[in-house]
């Protein structure tokens, strides 16, 4: 079944819409048919939400009143909020000794409190429709941890907590949450950290794709953005309706096994690896 099949026509909220995961997000959402209106701090995402066919909203979402505004835009435009998908992030790469404060309180700013707003601000109009779909794109870090990115993963951590409230609250009225967790996609913010990951481990760029990003994963590659919009249209789709408080892994088997890796020798003997 596809999300197409199960998908009423809704007005959608996508921030973190320029490039990636929200791009596609919104496209995918304007190929079902929904009214969406895009988010994003940089101007040069007007032109990629117009050409899938949605509105543009020009924000920096570390403000409380640009988050609020976003939420009235949407309802000024197309009469309320339906879907929420807060998918804005960035990432900055050091270790915890020379983590700059400053960064912390960007990142948390943008990807633990901008949800936590966006997700107030449009919780009543989801209420009075007694319908609502949040969807929170968090990560396979919210799951683990890798060295050199407190700040992400202790917001993606924290949008885990988030999305299992507010499926508790939402439960009598109609609204779900659920959060995608995917591994690391082929996006503009991977493509940065390739770099960052680079000078905190002392190897070429090549070498932390394959010995850092791909290690853990059972499948070598970069997920496509497209994947992760598939599953985040299902979850704001009318089928998803009994699914809420749960984290949804996308990650090529990267934490399947997060204690022991086993292979299998040509010659048919298992072998374990930490």
């Amino acid at each position: 079944m596809t999300s197409s099949s199960v998908s009423t026509p809704r007005v959608a909220l996508v921030t973190g819409t320029s490039s990636g995961i929200g791009a596609a997000v919104v496209k995918h959402f304007c190929e079902l048919g929904h009214q969406v209106l895009a988010v994003d701090f940089n101007p040069a995402g007007k032109a990629i939400a117009e050409q899938a066919g949605a509105a543009f909203f020009e924000a920096d979402l570390t403000d409380p009143d640009a988050c609020r505004a976003a939420v009235a835009d949407a309802v000024k435009r197309f009469g309320g909020v339906d879907i929420l998908v807060n998918n804005a992030g960035i990432q900055h790469v050091a270790s915890i000794e020379t983590f700059p404060e400053e960064k912390w309180r960007q990142i948390m700013d943008l990807m633990l409190t901008a949800p936590f707003l966006l997700t107030q601000a449009a919780w009543p109009h989801m209420r009075e429709k007694g319908w609502g779909r949040i969807v929170n794109v968090a990560s396979i870090h919210a799951q683990v941890a890798s060295p050199g990115k407190a700040a992400y993963i202790s917001a993606k951590h924290g949008m885990i907590g988030l999305t299992k409230t507010a499926a508790l609250e939402g439960g009598e009225q109609g609204i779900t949450a659920n959060a995608v967790c995917p591994a690391y996609v082929k996006t503009p913010l991977v493509d940065n950290q390739i770099a960052d990951q680079a000078k905190l481990h002392g190897m070429d760029e090549q070498e932390v794709i394959e010995k850092v990003m791909l290690k853990q994963a059972a499948i070598k590659r970069l997920i496509e953005p497209e994947e992760v919009a598939q599953l985040v249209a299902y979850l704001a789709s009318d089928a998803a309706g009994a699914v809420t408080g749960s984290s949804f892994n996308i990650d090529l088997g990267w934490t399947a096994p997060r204690h022991k890796r086993f292979s299998f020798s040509r010659v048919g003997a298992w072998t374990a690896s930490n």
